[in-house]
């Protein structure tokens, strides 16, 4: 069964299963500490001296570092909205309306 599938929402992006969220929450946690090794390891390999440089690499492993590190965080607001009971973030009727307040 798919991401979409457990939703009961719709959203495709987002299940509302507790479970299921945190299960993905531990998942990225693993796919984030494999990323931060890399960036490690990928750092220990440079030697200006004999010219190996590494930015490229390093560079999309920090980005894929905040990647997942912004799916942790999207996951965990869920988890906790569900959690407090507030359903999906409505606008106001000022803001509807075109007014801020």
């Amino acid at each position: 069964m798919t991401r979409e599938d457990e939703s009961k929402s719709g959203d495709k992006r987002l299940s509302d299963d507790i479970h299921v969220l945190e299960a993905e929450v531990a998942q990225l946690n693993v796919e984030l500490e494999k990323t931060k090794l890399a960036v490690r390891q990928l750092r220990d390999e440079e030697d200006p001296a004999r010219g190996v440089y590494r930015h490229e690499e390093i560079f999309q492993a920090q980005q894929d570092k905040l990647r997942l590190d912004v799916e942790i965080q999207f996951r965990t607001n869920k988890i906790n909205r569900i959690k407090l009971g507030i359903e999906d973030m409505e606008p106001s009727e000022g803001v509807k309306n075109g007014f801020l307040f």
